[in-house]
């Protein structure tokens, strides 16, 4: 576990992390978080707002009663906001909200309407500091995600291979690419910081083919890397068979099978890794309870597979697995952008 003392540079950095994402002085900035939320990232906000000279102001909901099967982890739906759409709707005079709840609300609707009427929001992963260090994109880098993001949101197609057997295709038209660059803007309205990320969320129907998650690949709802193979089938978004043996098969099938849920085993976005700083194995120096696996989710070349709530194509649950793969090479129509587990576009 690592000390939650509050270290100087740490505030410069989350200052110039919310500076690059357009706060000025004088901005009227809502913090969201909850009371489970960690409070060393919500009071090094506060101080880095206090030295932009940003207003802001705080919501704190609580944390609600656990009344799930299993735990949930990595949802990017925050349980804290069920029904509080009302309440919530009092963010709009904001120029940002920045986003502290501990699963996140990438995936809460509450948030998507906020985001119709023309907000910001800057989802600050539940990572403990020194894990955010390492992570910010330069300027070269943040464009070279642009690209990626404006190659993918033109496509038809994305294909997936690999030597240990995955084949999946992708059909794009009608899906909605996203990205995180670690900044937001008025062009990218939802991100969150650290970046380093391309990916879609295909229309319903869309995916189709196998996923061969690897020896040393992650799940990073677990924390875990895989020890030993797990082959996912996949017809029209659904995972219609979990192919292998051991533990990490099995732990996968059983949690899923907890939630009793026709949507628990449904796709919900892939793409690839775009930051160079992110290491495959950092996972492997950090305490479970000090990261979120963001640095897994977005090094450079990875093979990105979401499993669980799809805004694109309505479809929700709490099941949600991301699993970043190593080695895999992906084809955006006729262009390759990663070959083997290395980024092409640069």
């Amino acid at each position: 576990m690592l000390n939650d003392r509050i270290e100087g540079k740490w505030i410069r950095m989350f200052r110039d992390a919310l500076v690059a994402s357009g706060v000025v002085e004088g901005n009227l900035v809502g913090i969201v978080c909850e009371t489970q939320s960690r409070q060393l990232n919500v009071h090094l906000v506060e101080l880095a707002l206090s030295i932009i000279g940003a207003r802001s102001f705080k919501f704190v909901a609580t944390t609600p009663p656990i009344d799930t099967v299993v735990p949930t982890r990595s949802t990017g739906t925050s349980a804290s906001m069920q029904g509080l759409g009302p309440v919530i709707k009092g963010l709009a005079p904001c120029d940002l909200i920045v986003d502290l709840t501990v699963e996140g609300m990438l995936h809460s609707p509450e948030l998507h309407d906020l985001l119709s009427v023309g907000l910001r929001a800057l989802y600050i992963l539940n990572e403990h500091p020194e894990a955010l260090e390492r992570l910010n994109l330069n300027d070269a880098e943040i464009a070279a995600t642009l690209r990626g993001y404006d190659l993918l949101n033109q496509a038809r197609t994305m294909h997936i291979v690999s030597d240990a057997g995955t084949d999946l295709i992708v059909d794009l038209r009608g899906g909605q690419a996203i990205t995180a660059t670690g900044i937001v803007n008025a062009q990218m309205p939802l991100g969150h910081w650290p970046g380093g990320l391309v990916a879609t969320s295909p229309a319903a129907g869309c995916v189709n083919g196998k996923v061969v998650v690897d020896v040393g690949d992650l799940n990073c709802t677990f924390k875990r890397y895989l020890e030993r193979p797990m082959t996912l089938h996949i017809e029209k978004d659904v995972i219609v068979d979990v192919e292998g043996d051991g533990v990490d098969a099995e732990l996968f099938r059983s949690y899923s099978a907890a939630w009793n849920d026709e949507n628990a085993l449904t796709t919900s976005h892939l793409g690839w890794g775009t930051n160079p700083k992110a290491r495959w194995e950092s996972m492997v120096m950090y305490d479970k309870a000090d990261t979120n696996g963001i640095e897994a989710r977005t090094f450079a070349g990875n093979f990105l597979l979401g499993i669980g709530a799809s805004h694109v194509a309505r479809r929700e649950t709490l099941n949600h697995f991301d699993l970043p793969m190593r080695n895999a090479t992906i084809h955006v129509d006729d262009q390759m952008v990663v070959d083997r587990g290395r980024l092409c576009i640069s």
